[in-house]
């Protein structure tokens, strides 16, 4: 409970960073006013806020989640915005989806699918399964960073430690890497499937709400680093990614820095 607790936690202050890029990347699907859509691994709702704006008051979004906690705070997020007739909650996992087939318009799903480190196509075929023929399935993931100007090699460093390359996991075989997934839609039949990368960018002056949020996404980003790298490169870490070091890079009055975050997403064959 206490990991469940400390995750919350970090969403609730990256979140608001990703709001501008998750909001592009939901635009970029064109989602049909009023139409049904399902959010799998919905956190703590931010998503399915973003959805029920596009759809409008006739759509309607359900968000499923694994953990208790989170849909709880869903609700809760959801009820205070307004937006409870047009949002609904429940429990579920993504490898049995509790839904008849054809029951929505449209499935969305961010940073899960191709993160667990089993085959990603099961959960995607649960996907497809209960969107309805001609409707849209979108998966949309976390791709990549440039958050230390001026520090490449350090970078790059961090980049290849375990945590820097997650979800894909050494030995794990390359089709199951995320920017893979066009085989993925392939292998199930979806067809005209996109692939698109959306940047959010990051500039001094910072406000505080997002020097927040940076400090967290370093720490989310590059977790138990200190393992595998340099003494050295140990000590550079400590003195520009962590908050209270005089040099932590976000104090820089010139920093610059961005993020992205791909989505895949096609229509489901109207005949399997």
């Amino acid at each position: 409970m206490a990991d469940t607790n400390s995750y919350l936690q970090s969403l609730l202050v990256t979140d608001p960073l990703f709001v501008p890029v998750m909001r592009s990347a939901i635009q970029a699907l064109e989602l049909p006013a009023g139409s049904r859509g399902l959010d799998i691994g919905c956190g703590i709702g931010m998503h399915v806020r973003i959805m029920a704006e596009a759809v409008g008051a006739k759509g309607h979004i359900t968000g499923i989640d694994i953990e208790p906690a989170f849909i709880a705070y869903a609700e809760k997020a959801t009820g205070e915005a307004g937006l409870s007739k047009r949002v609904s909650f429940r429990e579920g996992n993504m490898n049995a989806l509790p839904f008849d087939d054809n029951t929505f318009s449209w499935a969305w799903s961010a940073n899960l699918i191709g993160y667990n480190p089993a085959n990603p196509l099961p959960p995607l075929k649960e996907m497809v399964r209960v969107v309805r023929p001609g409707g849209i399935v979108a998966i949309v993931f976390y791709s990549s960073q440039m958050l230390l100007p001026g520090y490449p090699l350090l970078e790059a460093k961090l980049n290849a430690t375990s945590s820097g390359i997650a979800p894909f996991s050494t030995g794990m075989r390359p089709e199951l890497h995320s920017f893979r997934a066009l085989g993925w839609f392939r292998e199930l039949n979806v067809h005209d499937v996109r692939a698109q990368t959306f940047v959010s960018t990051v500039q001094a002056p910072i406000s505080d709400e997002t020097y927040n949020a940076m400090a967290a996404l370093f720490q989310m980003r590059w977790v138990d680093v200190h393992k595998e790298l340099s003494r050295d490169d140990i000590a550079e870490y400590r003195r520009l990614c962590e908050p209270d070091s005089p040099d932590f890079i976000l104090k820089h009055p010139d920093y610059y820095g961005f993020f992205t975050h791909t989505i895949f997403h096609g229509h489901v064959p109207v005949s399997l």
